[in-house]
């Protein structure tokens, strides 16, 4: 009851890349790569599993960024045909790469790293994956020539993904679709459809996080716009609540997110965002436990995960250790109370 688990990024160790920065480039390269991303993986399943969280995941170690570390080993991606693009309904402007023909993945993309941590955790483990609607927010189009067509078609390459993850003993396959709260009718017209794509034929949990986006300072200006309720969800959830996926994560701690949009997912279980990713501040174990306990007014304890509210990638080491502590002994003190 009330597992825990986190919604996707950690930071990376100052030996592999930038600390406290965003898709900061390696600093290894061939063989000494893959061991700084490997000892990285390692320091954080230790770090997840000391803090008492249940359902782990490598921490996106092994990329760079949370779409681009998917889509760099796809083809039909013209890498040098970069293109000036408006993200998240033009949130803030970022040069990406171009779709110029038809996409293909040739071969796995995740596989090793997730066979990697497979063998050196015992708990159950997550990874990761972005979502068909939010790849197609994060590249430019020069063939499909509707977004929806060419979300379909990276929806069959991430099938085919999770699947080979699944068969490596994934627990749970999430996909990011932070572009969800940006474009509501979409989600509802083909964005639910092409997330139901990319789950097909999967027995593992599935799960679909939509959040506000990191603690970066886009984000925080989009947020102060939002006005006093930000009921984005509202919109979503009911679709979502009908489609294939298992469970939902969403923001709640230190957000206007009204915890009743809850109950808009009564047949799904819920990762509810006891961490707020846009503070240095470490909840207390007690902070954490009221978010959770706020929740339980609309999601019976069975359904309930704790979690994150979104990666924890852009803050310093020491406070994403804090705050995974603060996740597990807050999750551990409600189930104490609930007996």
């Amino acid at each position: 009851m009330i597992e825990t688990t986190i919604a996707g990024s950690l930071p990376k160790p100052s030996w592999l890349a930038e600390p406290e920065k965003l898709w900061a480039p390696w600093r290894l390269e061939g063989a000494d790569l893959v061991q700084g991303q490997r000892d990285a993986a390692l320091v954080w399943i230790k770090h997840q599993e000391d803090a008492g969280i249940d359902i782990v995941s490598d921490g996106e170690q092994f990329r760079k960024h949370f779409v681009h570390g998917f889509l760099e080993s796809i083809e039909g991606i013209d890498w040098q045909r970069m293109t000036t693009m408006g993200i998240r309904d033009n949130r803030y402007e970022a040069q990406v790469p171009t779709v110029t023909a038809a996409v293909r993945r040739p071969g796995s993309v995740h596989g090793d790293g997730a066979r990697f941590c497979r063998a050196h955790t015992r708990n159950k483990l997550k990874v990761t994956l972005p979502g068909p609607m939010t790849i197609c927010d994060t590249i430019a189009d020069a063939h499909y020539g509707r977004r929806a067509d060419m979300a379909m078609a990276f929806a069959e390459l991430l099938n085919d993904e999770a699947r080979e993850l699944e068969a490596l003993g994934v627990d749970v396959i999430q996909f990011d679709e932070p572009a969800f709260n940006a474009f509501m009718a979409d989600v509802r017209e083909w964005g639910v459809d092409t997330l139901n794509r990319a789950i097909e034929g999967l027995t593992c949990k599935t799960a679909v996080h939509i959040c506000y986006g990191y603690g970066i300072q886009q984000n925080i200006d989009w947020k102060a716009t939002l006005g006093s309720e930000w009921r984005q969800y509202e919109e979503i959830f009911p679709a979502l609540n009908a489609s294939r996926v298992d469970q939902v994560s969403l923001e709640c701690a230190n957000s206007r997110v009204p915890l009743s949009l809850i109950g808009l997912l009564k047949d799904k279980q819920v990762l509810v965002g006891a961490i707020d990713v846009a503070s240095t501040d470490v909840e207390t174990p007690e902070q954490v436990a009221a978010t959770l306990r706020a929740a339980l007014e609309f999601v019976d304890a069975e359904r309930m995960v704790a979690c994150t509210n979104c990666g924890l990638a852009p803050l310093s080491r020491a406070v994403a250790e804090g705050k995974l502590k603060a996740l597990g002994a807050g999750a551990a003190l409600l189930r104490a109370e609930l007996g």
